[in-house]
């Protein structure tokens, strides 16, 4: 029975059967699951775990501050002129 209406759910109520009546259909909506879809077919030349043919990595993140100028950062914090502008540029 896949066609009802407010009727036939009243009816049902009646008589008691509208538990059982929507298990039912619970359990067909269960097993009635079909198989589940094909994965999509890779590209040529695909290489799990590998970068994409004709990419690389990212470049490693330039270093801005060498050591000296950690240390004058510090130099200056210590000294209370933190507010003092640096050679780097960013500042």
């Amino acid at each position: 029975m896949t066609h009802f209406d407010a009727s036939d759910i009243a009816a049902m109520r009646e008589q008691g059967d509208l538990r059982n009546f929507m298990r039912g259909q619970l359990r067909a909506g269960r097993t009635g699951k079909t198989t589940p879809p094909t994965p999509t077919p890779k590209p040529p030349g695909y290489r799990p775990g590998h970068w994409p043919t004709g990419t690389r990595p990212p470049d490693p993140r330039p270093i801005r501050h060498t050591e000296a100028d950690w240390r004058l950062a510090i130099d200056r914090y210590r000294q209370g002129n933190d507010n003092a502008p640096c050679h780097c540029g960013n500042c």
